[in-house]
């Protein structure tokens, strides 16, 4: 017996846009002179709202492996916008930071983004990103059972 998602490539679909956004977003950042990518972006953006969590809570929030995000927080560390910090409780572990460029980086750029987003949206009404924001929660949902 067939189910209707059978036919329906929504996987497929939902990795396209992704990449369209994401090549959209890295050349506004190459074209601003930015010196950051996407994946970097992603960091900074959590750092900038969760200050001093631990490299592990960060690779799970942005759903990447820990070396991933242990090479982007030392790229960007190189760059001199994160730093890491003994953690307080643990002195085996380490919070990381924006430093004050990053901060400054995170101002800077969040414009851009802001605007990609806003072309992204286009004329979709609220309405739509609360249908949209279900239907993902529910197929996220669903893989995680």
């Amino acid at each position: 017996m067939t189910h209707p998602s059978d036919k329906r490539a929504y996987f497929f679909k939902i990795d396209t846009t992704i990449k369209k956004i994401r090549n959209a977003l890295q050349k506004q950042f190459n074209d601003a002179g930015f010196d950051l990518t996407v994946d970097q972006w992603v960091l900074i953006d959590h750092l900038y709202r969760n200050p001093g969590i631990s490299q592990n809570m960060l690779a799970e929030m942005t759903t990447k492996d820990a070396p991933t995000v242990t090479r982007i927080i030392d790229l960007l560390s190189q760059k001199g916008l994160t730093e890491r910090r003994m953690a307080e409780d643990d002195r085996r572990k380490f919070s990381v930071y924006l430093t004050e460029a990053g901060e400054a980086k995170y101002s800077e750029v969040l414009p851009v983004v802001s605007a990609i987003r806003r072309k992204g949206w286009g004329d979709l009404s609220d309405d739509d990103y609360q249908h949209f924001v279900r239907i993902m929660d529910q197929i996220y949902q669903n893989f995680s059972e």
